[in-house]
């Protein structure tokens, strides 16, 4: 798995990269077929504080490209969100391209 995790108007500091790569481990424990994954977080210059910390991650997985974002005002609690967005995404899609036939027990004759 490719992670690239960058800031747009922030320095990404090693505690955030780990909080980040902790909460992603979640992704990959539920599909390990995860080929690339892209995280941005950023700080909007709005005047409201509420939604100015945005974290947005693009995950390729075999068989699809996932998007996600979310915006708190606590960048922690937005990467909580994302990650949570992203998890249900993932679980989706691996519910989708598993297969749900099964054989049907042959004819006692």
């Amino acid at each position: 798995m490719n992670l690239t995790i960058s800031g747009h108007h922030l320095e990404v500091t090693p505690a955030l990269r780990s909080y980040v790569t902790d909460k992603l481990d979640r992704i990959t424990r539920h599909f390990d077929q995860v080929v690339d994954v892209k995280v941005l977080l950023s700080i909007e210059n709005q005047t409201e504080k509420e939604g100015r910390q945005k974290a947005e991650c693009n995950i390729h997985v075999k068989g699809n490209d996932m998007f996600a974002e979310s915006a708190h005002h606590d960048l922690y609690a937005a990467v909580d969100d994302l990650v949570d967005k992203l998890d249900r995404q993932v679980v989706k899609h691996k519910d989708r391209i598993r297969s749900h036939h099964h054989q049907s027990p042959k004819r006692m004759m």
